[in-house]
């Protein structure tokens, strides 16, 4: 939900690239949770493996554009580093369970 919140504050604003890179954001981090929900359904470990893959590409993805949001002022900080927090622990959970999987095998 924080995400939503956020591309709505950047598409809000008069700045056309808070609305580019709201947009970029907004992707990357709603298909976290979507490949996640299409690994829990994973036809093998293999499967299982390559969608939380993807969710762990897309988390680090939308740090990147966090930063950048960041960076450029487009949100005072302070208001960013619960997502930015969330985001790294999602990443870190994502990763961990891969590590676990992987090493089932």
């Amino acid at each position: 939900m924080r995400a939503i919140k956020l591309y709505r504050v950047l598409h809000e604003g008069k700045d056309a690239a808070g609305w580019v890179i709201g947009k970029q954001f907004l992707r990357s981090a709603i298909s976290i949770g979507a490949n996640i929900e299409e690994g829990q359904s994973g036809e093998s470990n293999a499967d299982f493996i390559h969608k939380y893959s993807i969710s762990q590409k897309e988390a680090r993805e939308s740090l990147y554009w966090l930063r950048l949001i960041d960076k450029s002022e487009m949100v005072a900080s302070v208001n960013l580093q619960p997502i930015i927090e969330e985001t790294r622990e999602i990443l870190a959970i994502i990763t961990s369970i891969i590590v676990k999987i992987k090493n089932k095998k």
